[in-house]
């Protein structure tokens, strides 16, 4: 159930970011910031895809508790969300 809620919570998150992020590809800042809850560090989220947004402290926590949902995941699971990623972005440049 918890995996559920974090899928949840990530979709919502994201939808509301790319809502905001006004003249950026939200295909670019999606898969930045998918990239970075995957393999960087809550605060490599704050100083890249969320950078220019005040990101107040509910919201920090709410990724900091994201984010630990993510690097819980199984190794095999988060291989191959990396693998779509790779995938997915590769696609973008031969786009």
């Amino acid at each position: 159930m918890k995996g559920s809620h974090a899928l949840l919570l990530v979709a919502l998150t994201l939808f509301c970011i790319c809502r905001l992020a006004t003249g950026e590809d939200c295909n670019e800042f999606f898969m930045d910031f998918l990239q970075t809850l995957l393999v960087g560090t809550p605060e490599e989220l704050y100083e890249g895809p969320l950078g220019k947004y005040n990101v107040n402290e509910d919201a920090k926590s709410a990724m900091t508790e994201l984010k630990s949902c993510t690097d819980g995941l199984q190794p095999m699971h988060k291989a191959e969300l990396i693998k779509l990623l790779v995938h997915v972005l590769g696609s973008q440049d031969g786009a």
